[in-house]
């Protein structure tokens, strides 16, 4: 003989099915997937990281699709002259962000990617990256408003090419004599 399930219970597990669905909702899906935590539980429970992360990440591609009017892209052509220096600069506000890649003509040179603050007459500069390559692809977000862009040093006997892409929001200075 089989168990028979009454209505009454049948009704029953149902209330209790739907009330532990909305717990789960509240405490821990919408925090975790929405950052909506109406009752603390999930920010107690660490579920609200995780929402930040994937709200970051749709923030930066909604972003990169976005038409931001100070954002450009620019293809820049220069030339490092034997046994010199050059600096090539960027005026940047605080927290804009530069994508860029450059490449010589097969010559490695020495470069310091750094930034100069707004204003400031003591000669201060933050350095980046320092290294000795032929090529570098990257980003950065500038750490306050001034100039940034490379020092390249051409060790050789050659005058040295590099082709310079950028792309993010900046007003080109150019060359810094």
């Amino acid at each position: 003989m089989q168990p028979t399930v009454s209505n009454k219970s049948l009704l029953k597990a149902t209330i209790i099915a739907l009330v532990i669905s909305a717990i789960a909702l509240v405490t821990i899906i919408l925090p975790s997937e929405y950052n909506i935590d109406p009752t603390g539980i999930g920010e107690k429970l660490g579920l609200t990281v995780l929402s930040q992360s994937q709200t970051e990440e749709n923030s930066e591609t909604m972003t990169e699709q976005s038409s931001d009017t100070n954002a450009q892209s620019k293809v820049i052509e220069v030339t490092v002259p034997a046994g010199r220096g050059i600096e090539y600069k960027f005026d940047m506000e605080k927290y804009s962000k530069l994508k860029y890649e450059w490449m010589t003509d097969g010559q490695s040179l020495y470069f310091d990617l750094h930034g100069e603050p707004e204003g400031d007459t003591t000669g201060y500069f933050e350095s980046y990256v320092i290294a000795t390559n032929a090529e570098m692809k990257g980003s950065f977000t500038a750490p306050f408003a001034g100039s940034h862009g490379w020092y390249w040093k051409n060790n050789s006997d050659q005058d040295v090419a590099i082709q310079l892409i950028v792309e993010g929001e900046f007003e080109v200075i150019g060359l810094k004599q």
